[in-house]
């Protein structure tokens, strides 16, 4: 039976005694792995000021990451553009492109990535620059295809360079953007399902075909949390649940007993952490395949991005093989065919 695409999104997550550096080998091997697996693409996000992330700089992640796989569509997901440059994006992504050719994506969200106090002293950001991301996405595409909005202005290495975009978002905002723009659109339902069935229906009933996208397309994001029983699989999420929580309400580290994690876990508070993993498939292969299958459908998907979610790397990525298994990828076809535009 033919199944929709699979990807992932690699948070480069810090655990507990470890360091950024290892964190980064460790999302080599997961690319290396996921290629041979038969996952179609990889994405890194951009976040800041996060002890337990160390996907601050895509770019540079997805340089290193390239140059040790093959064939596995790696990118951005996403470039927070407000924080940049349009114009820079484009260079470092054309180096990108022309490094790794047809390997590349370029996602775009307009959240910050990051805390109010990082945005404004650490970045320099002007809050307002969210609204003008519309305008940026525009003036990105121009340096790629040669039709800058700048006048006089060429990105070199960017011009020329087949990068395919895409529209992030949690919101109507996003759903609405790329219908309009005619681009392919993500939903971040691995940490945002209020409004997944709303956006993407939204984006499909308004999709307006461009130059280099005839008919939409959706990439819905979830959690996967695989062992080879269901017990265990659920004692994985309820501790994935726990940690998750801990890092929201005491993210410095501060010690809690387990008693004091357990009444945060059942407060009102932790409640709302642990909705924001609504949409996440637990159990054995065949019941994470169930799941998939129904969400994709709710979803209105052509694609899968999944977030593994593990107490330990280990469990991750034992999560991973069970899924690509019961998934039956295909190590040998074409990774990143479906979608790369």
């Amino acid at each position: 039976m033919s199944r929709l695409p699979l990807s992932l999104i690699d948070f480069c997550m810090i655990y507990d005694g470890e360091t950024a550096g290892e964190s980064m080998q460790r999302s080599v091997e997961l690319a290396q792995k996921a290629e041979r697996l038969g996952y179609s693409r990889i994405w890194y996000s951009e976040h800041h000021n996060m002890p337990t992330i160390a996907s601050s700089s895509p770019a540079v992640l997805i340089a290193h990451i390239g140059a040790r796989t093959e064939k596995i569509r790696l990118g951005a997901g996403g470039v927070m553009l407000p924080n940049h440059s349009p114009y820079v994006i484009a260079e470092q992504f054309g180096t990108l492109g022309e490094l790794y050719p047809d390997r590349i994506d370029l996602g775009l969200g307009r959240a910050p990535g990051t805390d109010q106090n990082t945005l404004g002293r650490a970045l320099r950001r002007d809050p307002r620059a969210a609204e003008n991301f519309p305008n940026d996405v525009v003036e990105l595409h121009g340096y790629f295809t040669g039709r800058p909005t700048v006048p006089g202005v060429t990105a070199v290495p960017g011009v020329g360079v087949k990068m395919p975009l895409y529209i992030l978002g949690s919101s109507m905002f996003g759903a609405s953007l790329a219908a309009k723009l005619g681009l392919p659109y993500s939903f971040a339902s691995h940490f945002a399902p209020a409004h997944l069935v709303q956006a993407t229906t939204y984006y499909r009933e308004n999709f307006e075909p461009s130059e280099v996208l005839s008919e939409p397309y959706v990439i819905a994001a979830v959690n996967v949390t695989a062992a080879d029983t269901r017990e265990e699989a659920q004692e994985q999420f309820e501790g994935v649940c726990r940690s998750r929580v801990k890092r929201k309400i005491s993210p410095g580290g501060r010690t809690l007993t387990d008693e004091q994690l357990d009444q945060v876990v059942n407060s009102y508070q932790g409640q709302q952490i642990i909705e924001m993993l609504k949409f996440t498939a637990v159990g054995t292969g065949t019941d994470v395949v169930e799941y998939l299958e129904q969400f994709a459908t709710m979803a209105q998907a052509d694609e899968l991005m999944i977030s593994l979610q593990g107490r330990t790397n280990a469990e991750a990525q034992r999560s991973m093989e069970i899924l690509a298994d019961a998934w039956e990828l295909d190590p040998n076809a074409p990774a990143g065919a479906p979608g790369s535009f």
